[in-house]
């Protein structure tokens, strides 16, 4: 047998598991034994232990070791294959409460999955772990925050400052970026000195808040990954002079979360409370009271429309804002799929409203925003990520 039909038939060995009569007899090194073992006590047979002859191979009553059986898993298979394990783990054998150990919670990979599971089970962590689990979605948020502040700010600026400048000197409001941007070519490599031919001045008023933003987050357990990104959204937002930024979510009842938003992107996390039911159309009324200049607020709302409300009374509303002038925006999803399972009949009525409905992946959420913001079409942006 050639070394490459060796490999061949350990990687078959690997993904059937043990019970692999037609292979023959595979032998497993030792570090292809503990992959093997990791695997077998998640997709091999019955981990409860009824009619089990003992311990083998990972099978058996249980993982007496969790914290072991994590450490191994990311050991030994690659970052986006450790997130399907973990998941599955939880999924198949019940792992859930487990997860609560702090010394479990440390082997475990900091992924979106994770940090869903922790935000739906929160009220079930014990004293003891519940800083370790803080640790755990921290680091997430932080890598998406890494992923997504500076596009965010950079497109929200860029679309309120188009016409923030004033040809009036004034020394203090020099925009100096811009300025030495446009008259690099002016630079003397003998002198070591830019002489400018034109400096640029942003107006004064751009201290005061330009415009509200809204996000109204659907709580539904569906919506995690789209909770978590929203929440980095709105703490992006909050940080933000130009923008009055408030953030609600909502099942049956109402929370406004905005300064827990503001303080800490992690703190509105802990706030959120997945499942239950859904009133899509009572959120939307108390957004419609934060609404002071419906020509400068945009309307984010974030849900898989499955109405538990009055439907009449939520297409009226938004109609409404619509025709207000405020920019109404429908994400059915923001995640990394952007394949959300939606009302498609309440999708197209609300579309029909000629208000944007669609998903949005977080790398898109940028453009979106800078288009809102722009006054643009943002029926024709939606046909790039609609469903």
């Amino acid at each position: 047998m050639t070394e490459e039909n060796k490999q061949n038939m350990t990687r078959w060995r690997l993904i059937l598991g043990e019970d692999t009569r037609a292979l023959g007899n595979v032998g497993l090194s030792e570090q292809e034994s503990l992959m093997d073992a990791a695997l077998a006590a998640i997709y091999d047979g019955d981990t409860s232990g009824a009619g089990s002859g003992g311990k083998q191979g990972g099978k058996g009553k249980s993982m007496p070791n969790l914290a072991k059986w994590l450490t191994d898993v990311r050991t030994f298979f690659p970052q986006d294959v450790v997130s399907v394990i973990q998941a599955d783990a939880i999924e198949r054998k019940g792992l859930t409460k487990l997860l609560f150990e702090p010394e479990t919670l440390k082997n475990v990979k900091p992924d979106i999955t994770m940090v869903g599971t922790l935000m739906a089970l929160k009220g079930q962590i014990p004293e003891k772990s519940k800083e370790t689990a803080r640790e755990l979605v921290r680091s997430v948020v932080d890598e998406i925050m890494k992923r997504m502040e500076q596009d965010l700010r950079r497109a929200v600026t860029g679309a309120l400052n188009k016409k923030a400048h004033s040809p009036i000197a004034n020394f203090a409001s020099t925009d100096w970026k811009r300025t030495i941007n446009r008259n690099l070519k002016n630079y003397d490599t003998k002198t070591k000195r830019l002489i400018p031919e034109k400096f640029y001045f942003f107006e004064r008023s751009q201290k005061q808040k330009n415009w509200t933003v809204i996000l109204d987050i659907d709580q539904s357990g569906s919506m995690a990954d789209s909770i978590i990104y929203s929440s980095v959204m709105g703490s992006i937002f909050a940080s933000m002079p130009a923008l009055d930024t408030h953030v609600v979510a909502f099942d049956t009842e109402i929370t406004d979360l905005t300064e827990l938003c503001r303080q800490d992107p992690v703190d509105m996390l802990f706030g959120v409370q997945l499942g239950g039911g859904t009133d899509i159309n009572k959120s939307v009324a108390y957004c419609q009271g934060l609404i002071e200049n419906p020509r400068k607020t945009m309307f984010i709302l974030i849900s898989d429309l499955y109405e538990g409300g009055v439907r009449k009374g939520l297409l009226r509303r938004l109609s409404e804002m619509h025709e207000e002038g405020v920019k109404v925006i429908t994400l059915l999803a923001l995640s990394d799929s952007g394949k959300p399972d939606y009302d498609v009949n309440l999708g197209k009525e609300i579309s029909k409203l000629g208000i944007a409905c669609f998903a949005c992946t977080p790398d898109r959420l940028p453009d979106l925003v800078a288009a809102a913001l722009k006054g643009q079409d943002l029926m024709q942006f939606g046909q790039k990520d609609k469903i």
